[in-house]
Parts: structure tokens; C-alpha cells; sequence
């Protein structure tokens, strides 16, 4: 409970935070271990503090905060027609997507192999440019 209140401290005094600070983080500062640390986090996510977000660190949840909690492969899709993209032009690069949308590489190449097997995307592999080979209607997507 002590890490959890100095960690929702963190938060209040912080109004622009948006991510908790990691694990190993919390662990050095308070020389607790990986499970108390968890289940610190536990209790702020219990309290409608904070959420897991899968490839990502936790999430601070504030009211007046609108976050997609869409999965990615989902985001990625919008890609297509928020950037105007048509079939057969080049999409985005695993690596500027995952800048853009504040994520692992990894977790994006995952994302794109489900559109590649959606049959949103073609192409891919290592060096190989992926480009769009069908955009995505508003059903589909859902």
C-alpha cells in the first residue's frame, strides 16, 4: 500500500503524467520485488488509477482523458485511410509505426502479420516493403 500511495502521489502532482513509471523503476526506488511492485500496481488499477496496456507500460486513467483502447491491429488499419493510402503504395515502416504509436517493434510486427493475414497488407519480411492491398472498409475493420 505504501508504493501505491506514493506512486498515485506521483500521479496527482503530475498532470501530464501518462505512463506509470516501470517496474524495474519501482523496484529500485522502494527495493521491493517484481511481484509487490505488481501488485502496487494492482491496487492503483483497482482504484481506477491506472491499466495494463498489452506491449506498453501501465497507463495513468484520468477522466478527462480519451485514450484508444482499440487493439493495434485495428489502429494500424485506420493507417490506410487516415495517411490517404491507396492499394499498392508502400505502407509504413514497422519501426516508424512503432514510434508513432508508442509501442515495441515486436508488438507491431504482430499487428502487421494479422493484416497481412486479413489480406490488408501484402508483402513484408525482412527488407521488404509492405504496401496496402485493400483498404479497409468500417465492417471490416470491426
Amino acid at each position: 500500500m505504501k508504493i501505491a500511495d506514493s506512486v498515485k502521489t506521483l500521479i496527482e502532482n503530475n498532470p501530464e503524467m501518462t505512463e506509470l513509471p516501470s517496474l524495474a523503476e519501482v523496484m529500485r526506488q522502494h527495493g521491493v520485488s517484481r511481484g509487490v511492485a505488481i501488485r502496487a500496481y494492482g491496487v492503483l488499477r483497482r482504484e481506477g488509477l491506472a491499466e495494463p496496456a498489452p506491449g506498453e507500460r501501465w497507463r495513468v486513467v484520468r477522466a478527462e482523458a480519451r485514450i484508444d483502447r482499440r487493439p493495434l491491429h485495428e489502429r494500424l488499419a485506420e493507417v490506410i485511410s487516415t495517411d490517404g493510402l491507396q492499394p499498392g503504395e508502400a505502407f509504413p515502416s514497422a519501426s516508424s509505426l512503432a514510434e508513432r504509436f508508442g509501442v515495441s517493434r515486436p508488438t507491431v510486427t504482430k499487428a502487421l502479420d494479422k493484416l497481412e493475414a486479413a489480406g490488408v497488407l501484402a508483402g513484408g519480411g525482412q527488407g521488404k516493403v509492405r504496401t496496402v492491398r485493400a483498404v479497409p472498409m468500417r465492417e471490416e475493420r470491426s
